[in-house]
């Protein structure tokens, strides 16, 4: 049963719930106030809430000298803030979730596909041309691929000159220094250069097919290479 009680000169009347969110205080029992505390609080709840208070404080303040009633509007505008903040979140959740599946449909189409993703290692087979690749953020006045061998031996530097910022497609004969066809295996490349007057460095591509989709950092989907790379959607720089 809910009781009230009167204030004020005017016979003005206020529940007892109200009074009881005055003073932080509740007549039910601790197992009923945690069910119900996530409504109670809700935003539409305390905006209510505060209403009744500052209606209430405004109907029975003495005229001659009436009470500040700045904070308890500025607690308002706080509760409004929190509102909007919590419905923003909620439409940038699902807006996420939508993003996420709609990558995920892009990246099915993709199984099957050679790309070309961050990586170091190339595979070499006698006399078939390697595709790979190297990522510069800025213009470059001479960009070097160094090939290395499984005993650490550069055995190869391919000079690729002056290239602008982006992404840059290698499509190399795999051979030595001398011209001499490379034995078959795995090798390492780096990038290197002359980027804005100073020593840097680019990111390597290498190719891979892609066997699958998995779900990857934050819902994203990610790739999963036939080189055993695992990479985002997001970094394959093109499709071969």
């Amino acid at each position: 049963m809910t009781s009230s009680t009167t204030i004020g000169s005017n016979g003005t009347t206020v529940s007892q719930t109200l009074l009881d969110t005055m003073n932080g205080t509740n007549s039910a029992t601790s197992a009923s106030s945690s069910t119900a505390s996530s409504s109670a609080n809700s935003g539409s709840s305390l905006q209510n809430t505060f209403l009744q208070l500052l209606v209430t404080q405004l109907q029975n303040q003495d005229p001659t000298n009436p009470m500040d009633s700045s904070q308890m509007t500025s607690q308002l505008a706080e509760i409004n803030t929190v509102t909007g903040i919590s419905q923003l979140n909620t439409s940038l959740t699902s807006l996420a979730t939508q993003l996420n599946a709609g990558q995920t449909s892009q990246a099915a189409m993709l199984i099957g596909s050679s790309v070309l993703a961050p990586g170091s290692s190339i595979t070499v087979t006698s006399g078939k041309t390697n595709e790979f690749g190297v990522q510069i953020a800025a213009a470059a006045s001479d960009m070097k691929i160094n090939v290395i061998n499984s005993a650490g031996k550069i055995v190869n530097t391919i000079d690729l000159g002056a290239q602008p910022a982006g992404t840059v497609p290698v499509s190399w004969t795999p051979v030595d220094s001398t011209g001499a066809a490379l034995p078959a295996g795995t090798y390492t490349i780096s990038a290197t250069g002359t980027i804005n007057g100073a020593a840097g460095t680019g990111t390597t591509l290498t190719p891979g097919t892609v066997e699958s989709v998995v779900q990857g950092t934050g819902g994203a989907p990610s790739l999963v290479l036939s080189n055993g790379n695992t990479v985002a959607l997001t970094s394959v720089a093109a499709v071969l």
